[in-house]
């Protein structure tokens, strides 16, 4: 009998509905339907509180092939939080372009901060911080996202993630601001590199 079956076997002989069993092993009633399915496995953690909860082993729970999957699963979903949270913070780190003199200001190319621009048309600088505060709303949202186990939505905010480094990017360079450009090139590049890499050790 494989862990999916055992987990419904040990729920209904205490005649508990998934909600309530995720109330008492504090899960989401998601995570036991996605069990129970054969869709996963719990993590370490989870399988010491259904092994506690129903008074078994975890080796009468589930077998070594399945703890080898379950450890797998739960360093790659590691791996995402972690990658997740740093691309966040990266680009939470955007914000300082509000702040230090990064920006090319008149003919003279004096630097200043981005509010400090005075030769350049209000829709412009309006622009700039719309997309810098959109991407550190975006890194507050992936830092707290990364707290939370919902892998998919991390995805969703380090694409999202990526494709304001982008067009940050290229709005910076095809205005004519290079400095600025360059420091949202250097964290795009940090960014790619640390989802290449958390891509190729989750597999």
């Amino acid at each position: 009998m494989e862990f999916n079956e055992k987990l419904q076997e040990l729920r209904k002989s205490k005649g508990l509905t998934q909600e309530e069993l995720a109330q008492e092993l504090y899960v989401s009633r998601t995570a036991i339907s996605k069990w129970e399915s054969g869709r996963g496995y719990p993590n370490i953690d989870s399988l010491k509180e259904i092994s506690r909860y129903f008074s078994v082993s975890i080796d009468e729970l589930i077998c070594p092939d399945e703890i080898i999957v379950a450890a797998e699963n739960e360093k790659r979903d590691l791996i995402g939080k972690y990658t997740a949270l740093i691309c966040g913070l990266l680009d939470i780190l955007t914000a300082l372009l509000l702040f230090i003199p990064v920006f090319g200001n008149g003919e003279e190319s004096t630097a200043v901060p981005l509010f400090g621009l005075t030769d350049t048309a209000a829709w412009i600088v309006i622009v700039y911080a719309a997309v810098v505060g959109i991407t550190v709303l975006n890194g507050i949202c992936a830092v707290i996202i990364s707290r939370l186990d919902k892998p998919i939505w991390n995805k969703h905010r380090l694409i999202t993630g990526l494709v304001l480094s982008v067009l940050a990017v290229l709005l910076f360079i095809v205005t004519r601001q290079p400095y600025a450009g360059v420091i949202c090139f250097v964290i795009l590049i940090i960014k790619g590199y640390l989802i290449l890499r958390s891509h190729k050790n989750g597999k």
